[in-house]
């Protein structure tokens, strides 16, 4: 049976706000909430598309059939695209299919992704040197608003949990560094070599099981379409941030209305409103 993915408009927007409610929710229930990390909290890896694709194209422009790079470049955007939200290991998998269709020997995804992260982490790292020297605020590397977002949650005793595409071991320390670990104490998630073993829905599904919750009393909030889908299959609350991302293929340009084509309930560009969107959510 296919997913009710609701209004392709918005029912209403609270006024004076980006949040736009486009799906009618059982309010007040919220008991348990799931962040995604990259693009929904944090801002160190903005722009981290700067350095897939380009490696992506590059590797392609090597195989025996591999056509004009500006060829390369869309496709590989698309499927990049597509897949964020995802475990990179996923879009590593399709780069291998991609270089075995223009008659290339594919690596294991694994290197590629290996090869990706030492091409990344150098700026992440940088990035996180500076904040750790005070040469960056760290206002500057969280998406507007998301600090007043988890306090407020927090201070209602609500349970949080950080659930990312990204290697467990990277979103640990990034979120300590950002000082937002400590509101998750449900517990830190991320991606493990075994990439089997974490997947979005199955921290969500252990979630629902273990409390015996509804899914009224399950929010999901993230900036990419794979959570958001991830909520409504089982009939989580979906929150869609679309905030831009920095990078210079202009990907995501179009995220509110991926969002919207998941299914979110509601959508914000950003916490700014923090305390209205609490408000709506828990109409004391």
């Amino acid at each position: 049976m296919p997913i009710e993915h609701g209004r392709r408009e918005a029912k209403f927007t609270i006024e004076g706000t980006s949040i736009e409610v486009f799906n009618e929710v059982e309010r007040g229930k919220i008991s348990h909430v799931v962040f995604d990390f990259d693009g929904t909290i944090s801002l160190i890896r903005d722009g981290w598309q700067n350095v897939m694709v380009p490696m992506m194209v590059e590797l392609l422009m090597e195989t025996p059939r591999h056509g004009p790079e500006e060829e390369l470049t869309r496709t590989v955007m698309d499927y990049v695209d597509k897949l964020t939200g995802k475990q990179t290991i996923y879009q590593m998998m399709r780069l291998q299919e991609e270089i075995e269709k223009r008659g290339g020997e594919a690596k294991d995804p694994l290197e590629y992704k290996q090869m990706y992260n030492d091409r990344l982490l150098p700026i992440v790292n940088e990035t996180i040197k500076g904040l750790e020297n005070g040469t960056v605020e760290r206002e500057r590397l969280l998406t507007l608003g998301s600090l007043d977002f988890l306090r407020l949650l927090h201070d209602r005793d609500l349970t949080l949990y950080l659930a990312s595409g990204t290697d467990i071991e990277f979103v640990t320390h990034e979120a300590e560094v950002l000082d937002v670990a400590k509101y998750f104490s449900g517990g830190i998630f991320g991606a493990l070599k075994e990439y089997k073993l974490f997947l979005k829905e199955k921290v969500i599904n252990d979630i629902l099981r273990r409390f015996d919750l509804r899914g009224s009393s399950l929010l999901i909030v993230g900036d990419g379409y794979v959570e958001i889908m991830n909520a409504k299959e089982v009939g989580a609350i979906a929150l869609g941030i679309y905030s831009k991302e920095n990078n210079i293929f202009e990907m995501n340009a179009n995220k509110r209305l991926k969002l919207i084509e998941a299914g979110a309930d509601i959508l914000a560009y950003d916490f700014s409103d923090a305390e209205t969107l609490v408000g709506y959510l828990f109409p004391d």
